[in-house]
């Protein structure tokens, strides 16, 4: 317990660069994984822009990286991370490996929940004489935006079990201080004391995720 005390100084730096590296990862990642998720609704059989092709290179390329473990993932984008001129540690790495991680599977989370938009939604828009184009990146996504929410708050709870696992590889954070000071060290106290955090980090994005999808589906 004594020796919390004494990190306790570092056990907020942590944190804040927890959240730091989700909000990055988050915006990277989520607006690539929106993208792929967009493309891939829009080009399966019977959408508003079909096609096979297309939609067969991206469903491959999203089911080859998506079941991934993310701490071999880690591993093999180092020498990606280097050729575009970001070491392979730090939580530039980390940012960089968990944007890489996560947009393959919203990518996948943005076409399952596009999905749900009624097809009688998207005719009657084509009878009023709408575009296709207006129709996709307009009307899909507002008529799917409370699963959109929902998907999305799921997505910032895996980041943040990303960025505990991504402390392995010093890319700081709530895990590399819960690995450093709290497991080499035999100090459970420590350990705790990150996983509490990284407790209420999750419990606070889950609530309000929750509301806010709820608020739009009462819409």
């Amino acid at each position: 317990m004594d020796r919390l005390i004494d990190l306790l100084p570092e056990l907020w730096p942590a944190t804040a660069e927890t959240l730091y590296m989700i909000t990055l990862s988050l915006l990277f990642g989520g607006l690539a994984g929106f993208l792929i998720g967009l493309a891939l609704y829009a080009t399966r059989a019977g959408s508003l822009f079909p096609n096979r092709v297309v939609f067969g290179i991206l469903n491959v390329i999203v089911n080859t990286f998506r079941p991934i473990p993310f701490i071999i993932l880690l591993a093999a984008v180092q020498p990606l991370a280097r050729a575009v001129g970001i070491r392979g540690i730090g939580i530039e790495f980390g940012v960089f490996a968990i944007s890489i991680a996560s947009m393959f599977a919203i990518g996948r989370i943005v076409e399952q929940n596009l999905l749900t938009v009624r097809p009688g939604v998207i005719e009657a828009a084509r009878a009023a004489g709408a575009s296709r184009s207006r129709i996709l990146f307009r009307l899909v996504p507002r008529e799917s935006l409370g699963p959109l929410v929902l998907g999305y708050t799921f997505i910032v709870v895996a980041l943040v079990d990303m960025t505990a696992i991504a402390g392995a590889v010093a890319a700081g954070g709530l895990g590399q201080f819960a690995l450093v000071n709290g497991f080499r060290q035999f100090n459970p106290w420590v350990t705790w004391a990150a996983v509490l955090v990284i407790v209420v980090i999750v419990q606070g994005v889950q609530f309000l995720g929750n509301a806010l999808a709820r608020r739009i589906l009462r819409r």
